[in-house]
Order: structure tokens, then C-alpha cells, then sequence
């Protein structure tokens, strides 16, 4: 029998969708790597486990220690989940404007979450430096350190990027997909520019955050915001992000984003998060400007669970100015 030994071994080795609709609207193929499959549920599954082996295999990790760590969610969750699997405790810190499904998961993971006043990350009081900080004082202690841990882009470049080239035998045109850390952009981005330079890589970018600028003119100056997707866009150019080869940039609305979550939803039958919104609306940008017969990558990063009390509640949705499309009202 052929069997997965556990938790670790069944990350990656995801499914690569073709997105129907979007492929039949653009006459290109767009395909979704459905990241969502992981078994913590997410892409972030990929780099909590990379980050962790690079602790243990520098010694800064010991049986029975701790791992500490600054995320707006799924970084935490796939944390947990290796956490568990590997011995360790873990600790979350987290701002406080993320989604309560995402607190409650780590709850039920048996993480420690403290939630933290939702500052920027040059205030010393960010969620990021507080978990940096907190991880000193401990003993048998590692900060995850996500952003700037290259560990987290060498998991695309070993795993996600080789899974795409294969997958796709080589015919991609362009991948493109948002960033928080950079992590999956970074890593896939180097193994398949190394695999054929012409693939073009375009980050996927929401309101509110300064990398579509970035790219577009080399200075990370933030853009109008804010925006309701969640652990996506930065202030900053990371570790991860830095030297990265792309291409191009695009910048999606929540509007559109949203859209686009409620077609897939009514239209195809996918429940997807607003990272994933992001991505697709990328996805679809490429595609207009590459014109048909392209081949487009993008990442469904997770589902829409975690988001059902904000991207999937009217109300919230409504006292952000935003319209559910009719198809699903």
C-alpha cells in the first residue's frame, strides 16, 4: 500500500484546477492550485512546516519547546497543526481585527492566542515584533519570524513551484498570486523563472497596502485603503519578497474581489476566502492582457469558512460600502 505517514507528509502535493468559468470568459486557462486542500487548510501549511524543520534542524528547537508567532490567521493555524504533530507548544499573537473563526480554531488547536491592539509595523507594539520580543525570553523558545524566515519561500521553491511545473509539463505562461510575507510569490516565482524565464509573474495586490506601487515604481508607498481581506498586503518589502524577479502588478478592489468570491460561490460551486478572491481577479487581469491561448497559475489559498462572519455576512459586508452580486442576493 502506498500511505501518507501522518500530518507532515500529507502537506502539498495539492490539485491543479482549471477554473471553468474564468477559463471560458478569458479563452485562457486559468488554473487554481487548490492550496485549500492541505490538511490545515490553507497555503500557510507549506511554510509553518518549512520554518519549523529549520529550527530543528539548527538545533534552535528541542523536543518539548515552544514556538511563538506574529499572523493574521492560517500561519498560526498550520503552526498549530505541525506544533502538534511535532511536540511542541505554540503561542499566537495576532491583531485584533482578524476574522473570530480564524481565534477559534487555534483555541480548539490548543495554541495560546493573544490578541493584540491592530497597529503598523513600525509602531513596537505590532503583533509581529511583540511575538519577536516575547520568543527572547524564552528558553527552549523559536519565533516563527514568517516574513522575513527565508525558510518560508524555500518551501514554494522546493515543493509549490516544482508541483506546478510538473503539473502543468512545463506549458505556464504566467503565475501570479497576492502577498503577505512574499513566502509563496518569492518561491514559486524562482523555481519557475529558473525553469523558463519568460513565465510572467505578476503580484496580486489589495487596497491599502504598498507593494503594487513597489513593483510599479521600486518605492513602497501605500495606495488608498483600507481593505477587508485578511493577511495579505504590506507596508513593507519582507526577507521573503526582497530580489524577487516580477514582472508585474495588479490591484484589486474589495468590490471586485468580493464579486468575484460571490460568482465563484453561486456560478461554480466554490467557497473561497478573500485571499483567494484576490488571486482570481489577478488571474483574470493576466489573462485580458496576455490575450488567449495563455496559460495562467494562481493559488486558491483557503476556504471561505474562516470568513463567514465578515466576507459572508451581509451586514458587514453592507457597512463597508460593498455589493453582493445579484446572481446570489
Amino acid at each position: 500500500m502506498e500511505l501518507i505517514q501522518g500530518f507532515t507528509e500529507a502537506i502539498g502535493n495539492t490539485p491543479l484546477i482549471r477554473m471553468n468559468r474564468l477559463s471560458e470568459i478569458t479563452q485562457c486557462e486559468i488554473l487554481g492550485k487548490a492550496e485549500f486542500l492541505n490538511p490545515g487548510g490553507s497555503v500557510k501549511d507549506r511554510a509553518a512546516l518549512w520554518m519549523i524543520k529549520d529550527h530543528e534542524e539548527q538545533g534552535t528547537l528541542e523536543p518539548g519547546g515552544v514556538v511563538i508567532e506574529g499572523t493574521a490567521g492560517n500561519t498560526g493555524i498550520g503552526l498549530a497543526h505541525v506544533c502538534n504533530a511535532r511536540g511542541y507548544s505554540c503561542i499566537i499573537y495576532m491583531p485584533d481585527n482578524q476574522s473570530p473563526e480564524k481565534v477559534d480554531i487555534l483555541k480548539c488547536l490548543g495554541a495560546e492566542v493573544r490578541q493584540v491592539p491592530t497597529v503598523p509595523y513600525a509602531d513596537d507594539n505590532n503583533y509581529q515584533k511583540q511575538a519577536g520580543r516575547f520568543a527572547l525570553t524564552l528558553k527552549n523558545g523559536v519565533w516563527a519570524n514568517q516574513f522575513d524566515n527565508i525558510a518560508n519561500r524555500l518551501a514554494h521553491y522546493q515543493s509549490t513551484g516544482p508541483e506546478i511545473w510538473a503539473q502543468t509539463e512545463g506549458k505556464i505562461d504566467a503565475f501570479t498570486c497576492s502577498v503577505g510575507t512574499g513566502g509563496t510569490l518569492a518561491g514559486v516565482s524562482r523555481y519557475l523563472k529558473e525553469k523558463k524565464n519568460s513565465v510572467q509573474i505578476t503580484l496580486a495586490d489589495p487596497m491599502g497596502s504598498a507593494l503594487h506601487n513597489w513593483v510599479k515604481t521600486g518605492e513602497a508607498t501605500m495606495s488608498k485603503g483600507p481593505s477587508i481581506t485578511e493577511g495579505i498586503g504590506n507596508s513593507r518589502v519582507t526577507d521573503n519578497l526582497i530580489d524577487t524577479n516580477i514582472d508585474d502588478a495588479v490591484q484589486i478592489t474589495d468590490q471586485e474581489m468580493v464579486t468575484m468570491v460571490y460568482e465563484e460561490l453561486q456560478t461554480e460551486g466554490w467557497f473561497f476566502g478573500s485571499s483567494t478572491g484576490i488571486n482570481l481577479c489577478a488571474a483574470v487581469a493576466v489573462a485580458n492582457k496576455m490575450g488567449p491561448g495563455n496559460v495562467i497559475v494562481t493559488v486558491l489559498c483557503d476556504s471561505g469558512s474562516k470568513y463567514q462572519s465578515r466576507l459572508f455576512n451581509t451586514q458587514f459586508l453592507s457597512n463597508q460600502g460593498l455589493k453582493i452580486p445579484s446572481t446570489h442576493s
